[in-house]
């Protein structure tokens, strides 16, 4: 039997791995995708200190390595069931597995923001995601529809975040900073390109955060707006029109621009969703919930099963990996009481 199992090879599921298998378990991690850890290396650089995300991907997989771990990809874990004082895993193929522990690190996925009709993303070429301005930064090719150098960039924050119509009340947490940090990176590239950000209200906790805002506005220009865009619509040219607010001084405004990058928020993964459903611990909306956000944030009402990261609630990727580590300690504590 395995001692301990993990579903989800996200930096929480790898580093909660990791820290396991120092202590001398044998860990079984499971990864429904071909690869490890495709919500990092979808980004191009990390805030606070913009370090580069394929290279935070390379150190988390190198602790895979350890002879304590066994990797398993296209394993989607579909159920998980306790039995006899243990744990009995399978995946989608039927295959199954046992364990003494199992840890759900299962993550988030983006928000799909055509369900914004309003804003135009899947209609008009100009109206993309932050995913794709990742991509864009990532291979220092951002253009706009006509593939050229763009004259103006506008960010909108908050799509599938707190947001009635999208059923999502919450906050995404990351939204804002990765909104500057993308500006920033912007500027970088394209100093000539005018970039304008809209925000409910800017969100920069953490240390470096507000400083990283002031410095977007200080030494690269950025213009930030209070206000929600409520309309996009293609203009004969291939821009972007946009209708909004200013809700600091109360009046509508029209701008056209070459892209429109649509923030969206975290939701839960599929595989989130339908494990925190069948362990009755899903939330409003479809997060597990964990038996105190205080003081047993890694703990279930189930005694063995343990969760670890963004399938809780939206977390930064340094949240994520203290959650893990958190996790790990939950789990030798429960594991030394089986002995």
């Amino acid at each position: 039997m395995n001692e301990i199992a993990i579903i989800g090879a996200g930096p929480a599921g790898i580093e909660a791995a990791y820290v396991l298998a120092q202590r001398g378990y044998k860990v079984t991690l499971f990864e429904k995708a071909a690869d490890t850890l495709t919500n990092i290396r979808d980004k191009a650089y990390l805030f606070p200190d913009f370090s580069s995300a394929a290279d935070l991907a390379d150190q988390l997989n190198r602790k895979l390595q350890h002879e304590n771990i066994t990797l398993k990809t296209n394993a989607d874990i579909v159920s998980v069931k306790g039995e006899s004082g243990a744990w009995k895993l399978v995946d989608s193929q039927v295959n199954a597995y046992t364990a003494s522990a199992v840890l759900m690190a299962t993550g988030y996925t983006v928000f799909d923001a055509k369900r914004k009709e309003e804003l135009g993303y899947g209609i008009y070429q100009g109206v993309i995601t932050s995913l794709e301005m990742e991509k864009m930064i990532r291979e220092g090719h951002i253009v706009n529809t006509m593939g050229e150098q763009p004259g103006k960039i506008v960010f909108l924050q908050c799509v599938g975040s707190r947001d009635e119509k999208s059923g999502n009340h919450y906050c995404s947490k990351v939204c804002c900073v990765t909104a500057v940090k993308q500006a920033i990176e912007v500027k970088k590239h394209l100093p000539d390109t005018e970039v304008y950000l809209f925000y409910m209200d800017l969100r920069m906790w953490g240390e470096h955060f507000e400083e990283m805002y002031r410095e977007s506005q200080e030494k690269y220009g950025v213009k930030y707006i209070r206000g929600r865009i409520s309309e996009a619509a293609s203009t004969f040219d291939g821009k972007v029109q946009i209708k909004a607010e200013d809700t600091l001084v109360g009046l509508p405004l029209k701008m056209s621009t070459d892209l429109l990058v649509l923030m969206v928020g975290m939701e839960p993964s599929a595989g989130t969703r339908k494990l925190a459903t069948d362990h009755a611990m899903a939330n409003r909306y479809g997060f597990a919930t964990s038996q105190s956000p205080l003081l047993d944030d890694n703990l279930t009402a189930e005694a063995g099963f343990f969760v670890a990261g963004t399938c809780k609630r939206p977390l930064s990727i340094i949240d994520t990996l203290n959650d893990a580590r958190a996790a790990a300690q939950r789990i030798d504590e429960y594991m030394n009481t089986l002995r």
